[in-house]
């Protein structure tokens, strides 16, 4: 039986870090989880910022970001990225990374970190206590030991990491567990179990 929570932000959340320069060029890193993937047709990623941060007002005067995602081993800087400000304290400086310019967004990427897409700002919507950035992402760059067979990218090798708002804590991402778009096709084509007292329902 389910118990109700309440209306919180309790799902499971990536754990990206946003780069972006300031008005004066320094580069600056952000933890960010409420993000994701939010369209295909052009390739879009959202990331939502509260005002309050640098990385708010960065992505505004430049029009860019990048999102680059941590390895599980990677875990303290990326969690250190949420905890400083940018206003105060050279984060990256502070954490032994490394600032690249993008050579396709005014952005810096982190040469440390595995995997980033490299955003231009599409769209701007405000949502209440957070603003959503929609950036159309202008590449994708792997490390080549991120990927597996046919250059795509391998989880497993990558092993990012969630966040889950609820306890507060990372978690390690788990096994395969089948592939997409395939483990449920018993279903479409009725081979599937029927619903407790044998009827079937359809939409």
């Amino acid at each position: 039986m389910k118990v109700s929570l309440g209306a919180k932000t309790l799902a499971p959340a990536p754990v990206y870090v946003v780069g972006t320069y300031d008005q004066a060029g320094r580069a600056n890193a952000a933890a960010v989880s409420w993000a994701g993937i939010c369209c295909s047709k052009p390739p879009c990623l959202a990331v939502s910022l509260r005002e309050a941060t640098c990385t708010y007002h960065n992505i505004l005067a430049r029009e860019a970001f990048t999102v680059n995602i941590p390895t599980e081993e990677q875990a303290e800087p990326a969690d250190y990225f949420g905890l400083a400000s940018g206003k105060e304290t050279d984060k990256l400086a502070a954490a032994g990374l490394t600032a690249v310019k993008s050579d396709l967004v005014d952005a810096p990427c982190i040469e440390e970190f595995p995997l980033v897409l490299e955003c231009s700002l599409f769209r701007t919507f405000e949502l209440g206590l957070h603003t959503m950035f929609v950036g159309e992402i202008r590449d994708v760059k792997a490390e080549e030991a991120v990927l597996g067979e046919k250059r795509v990218l391998d989880l497993g090798r990558l092993k990012p990491f969630i966040f889950s708002p609820g306890d507060r804590m990372y978690y390690r991402l788990g096994e395969k567990l089948g592939p997409a778009f395939s483990i449920g096709e018993k279903f479409r084509s009725g081979r599937g179990a029927s619903p407790p007292g044998g009827r079937s329902r359809s939409r």
